[in-house]
């Protein structure tokens, strides 16, 4: 796909985000959401609150950018500082929605963290849940990382497929975490990872 394409479907879905957020604003996904977490907490067995829990510590804003950092260090292009500026264009829309969108997360009954360790960024609490910080970074890195991995010449087609495996499973597995953790809602998450991939999608006319 190229870069017009990229960038296309990148302001596509960020309409779509937007879109999303307005329904999300006017509560009609409070009832889904609650089933949601219910079913999914009924279903995963509860040894997976540690693995999960691991999860979010990988997914903190902390580690998150760090991670980011290689990935347009190791690019060596002067053009992928675009890849930042857009990174916390998503993190301040993020903390924008959490703000603007009266969205309250689930009950502490809810929740199953078991790590008692929080980095400095999960103190910072606007007072809303949507949309979900753990997703759009996620999905912003993934898209950095599936480019990098796609346009490699140093990886056959098999190597790639599996790469590509991987980060969808990994965007899986963080996904699903925020919402059995009880720290997010469906639509949280939704609309994180549609923020994400948005702003993802555009950053690698950068790279």
């Amino acid at each position: 796909m190229n870069k017009k394409n990229l960038f296309l479907l990148g302001i596509l879905l960020f309409l779509v985000f937007i879109l999303f957020s307005y329904l999300v604003h006017k509560d009609l996904f409070t009832q889904l959401d609650f089933d949601n977490t219910v079913k999914l907490q009924d279903r995963i067995s509860r040894r997976f609150d540690t693995p999960f829990s691991v999860l979010s510590l990988i997914g903190s804003f902390e580690i998150s950018t760090l991670f980011l950092l290689f990935l347009v260090i190791i690019r060596r292009k002067i053009k992928a500082v675009l890849v930042f500026i857009l990174y916390f264009s998503a993190i301040f829309l993020e903390l924008y929605g959490k703000i603007f969108v009266i969205h309250p997360g689930p009950p502490y009954l809810f929740f199953r963290n078991d790590i008692p360790f929080n980095f400095p960024s999960s103190y910072v609490q606007p007072g809303s849940s949507y949309p979900s910080g753990h997703s759009t970074r996620t999905l912003f890195i993934s898209m950095v990382l599936m480019f990098m991995i796609g346009s490699s010449k140093k990886l056959t087609p098999f190597q790639k497929t599996i790469l590509f495996s991987l980060v969808l499973l990994f965007d899986i597995a963080m996904l699903v975490s925020r919402v059995y953790l009880g720290e997010h809602w469906t639509s949280d998450v939704i609309g994180g990872a549609l923020l994400g991939t948005s702003l993802g999608l555009i950053s690698l006319i950068a790279l």
